[in-house]
């Protein structure tokens, strides 16, 4: 890959990582347009890398409080919100492993077309934006309870179907349970770190077992710009979502699913 390609790529993964538009819709883009080959999997697992580093730096001071309190007080009864929230991501993550590790070979043979990808960028969208407007926008993040994390967990399975979007199908999910934008998205991006690293751990010891020759320089530009993009991307989401709604969101993943649906029937 060129730089230039190397960069466009890293913040395609940087951005749609964490935006509840799906990272999937847009992989296929440069392939469509551009004719560029598929990144490979080193350069997959240098982005996510870069994602995850973004995520992790950005809650750095939550994830410290809640896994000191999980240590201290997580196996007691005398729990507090951020042992709780920590079983809480915990518990959410349970289900979209288990599919996952069931699953992920079916869907990478059979479900990751374009208009596959096309079609729940549509309808998950839609889904999005009914969830918005009825919402009541209520319930911060530090009431949420067992019952309404595992709901969400259960929600990420779908995103395991590409187009759906891990971050759109769980804050969808969260809206409809009374949370207000802000908390769906920060509960939405504390549950991205366990699925990351292990999408991650797992695409590395595929890549340990590969023979193919590893382009060093083209891991740590997609590394950097992918850390730069979700950072940025984690901050402005999370400064303006309350503000400015669901609804930019709904109306980018219409148009990118028109185009994705173009693309298959010309």
């Amino acid at each position: 890959m060129t730089l230039f390609e190397i960069i466009i790529l890293a913040l395609i993964q940087g951005i749609t990582e964490f935006l509840p538009i799906s990272s999937s819709g847009h992989l296929l883009l440069p392939a469509e347009l551009l004719g560029w080959d598929s990144q490979g999997l080193a350069f997959d697992v240098a982005v996510h890398v870069g994602s995850l580093l973004a995520v992790m730096l950005y809650f750095r001071q939550e994830i410290a409080q809640m896994t000191v309190a999980w240590l201290t007080r997580g196996f007691t009864k005398n729990q507090n919100t951020d042992s709780k929230l920590a079983w809480y991501v915990i518990l959410a993550t349970i289900p979209a492993v288990l599919v996952g590790l069931a699953l992920d070979e079916w869907i990478e043979m059979n479900a990751r077309t374009a208009l596959v990808i096309a079609a729940t960028t549509i309808i998950f969208g839609l889904l999005l934006w009914y969830a918005d407007v009825k919402a009541t926008h209520t319930q911060s993040l530090e009431n949420i309870t067992m019952k309404q994390a595992i709901i969400i967990g259960i929600a990420q399975v779908m995103a395991l179907i590409p187009g759906t979007s891990r971050s759109g199908i769980t804050m969808t999910a969260g809206l409809m349970l009374g949370l207000d934008r802000e908390s769906c998205a920060r509960f939405s991006f504390l549950l991205s770190i366990p699925v990351i690293l292990g999408a991650g751990t797992l695409k590395t010891f595929d890549l340990v077992q590969a023979t193919t020759a590893v382009d060093w320089s083209a891991l740590l530009y997609g590394a950097a710009f992918s850390f730069i993009s979700a950072y940025l991307c984690i901050f402005l989401f999370l400064s303006w979502i309350s503000r400015i709604g669901m609804l930019p969101f709904v109306i980018y993943r219409m148009i990118l699913g028109a185009v994705l649906l173009w693309f298959v029937f010309a």
